[in-house]
């Protein structure tokens, strides 16, 4: 019975879930506010505010896991209507479960589910070492996916419009001047596939770093031109690739490209394939 409720509150959740274009999972607001039986957005909201707090005292962002968006709704005679809503992150999921009135089923099973889910996308150091490379190339890219999304979302407000200039001018640092073009045809990846889904860990983390930093950055500075916002990304991916070279690390273009991408990986696993490390070197 137990197992039963506990498949039936996961198949709930995971129906609610969407996916955006850089493969990065949300959820709706409101329509977690129905899940979680509030029938009045004015209640949820007093419910989310505490989350963000929550979320600020832990030391995250709340931009980055709780974001405003407008929803337009259809109305009687074919009229339309805009409300709020917000965008969420599963840890936001979790943080409003553990904010909502526990009093609620709804609210308990919710609390465990997002408990649940939100640990097994986090690991330790030591989990991470034991993993294969394959599972590490795994783990570092959904991270890749998870930080883009909020390196675009800074870069637009940054004044950005040529995400792909802007991808570029950090690719550039990083890889001592090559474009994702150069890096796709010097490791001979087809033009319709992701060169990120063709990096080694080691790799991946290097990109992580340059993501993660030229987020930070361009918040800092309160960057407000694409101009500008493209320069800051090729300044710090040149200072990522400064720090390999002083710590004696490799040069990611000189890196070993992974015969098998991510996606591959990923679909052997779903079949319930085994998978072994296997690179192609140059």
């Amino acid at each position: 019975m137990e197992n039963n409720i506990i498949n039936k509150t996961e198949k709930n959740f995971e129906s609610i879930k969407h996916i955006d274009e850089n493969e990065v999972e949300f959820w709706y607001a409101r329509e977690l506010m129905e899940m979680l039986e509030y029938s009045k957005w004015g209640n949820f909201i007093k419910v989310i505010d505490k989350a963000k707090k929550s979320c600020e005292n832990s030391n995250n962002t709340i931009s980055e896991h709780f974001a405003d968006v407008g929803k337009t709704i259809k109305m009687p005679k074919n009229a339309e209507k805009t409300i709020e809503d917000m965008k969420l992150t599963r840890y936001a999921c979790y943080l409003i479960a553990q904010n909502g009135d526990s009093r609620k089923k709804a609210i308990a099973l919710a609390q465990t589910y997002f408990a649940v889910q939100t640990r097994k996308q986090e690991i330790t150091r030591q989990e991470y070492e034991n993993l294969s490379e394959d599972e590490k190339r795994l783990y570092t890219r959904q991270n890749v996916k998870d930080k883009n999304k909020y390196l675009f979302d800074t870069a637009k407000l940054a004044g950005v419009k040529n995400y792909g200039k802007f991808n570029n001018y950090g690719y550039r640092g990083l890889y001592n001047g090559e474009t994702a073009r150069d890096i796709a045809n010097r490791k001979g990846i087809p033009e319709k596939e992701d060169i990120l889904d063709y990096m080694s860990s080691t790799e991946l983390a290097a990109n992580l770093f340059r993501i993660t930093q030229t987020d930070e950055v361009l918040k800092n500075k309160n960057i407000n031109n694409e101009n500008d916002a493209c320069i800051t990304h090729h300044k710090v991916g040149q200072a990522v690739r400064q720090t390999i070279k002083r710590i004696g690390g490799t040069m990611p273009e000189e890196l070993p490209t992974p015969r098998k991408s991510t996606k591959q990986i990923e679909k052997e696993k779903s079949k319930g394939l085994n998978f072994k490390d296997n690179k192609r070197l140059k």
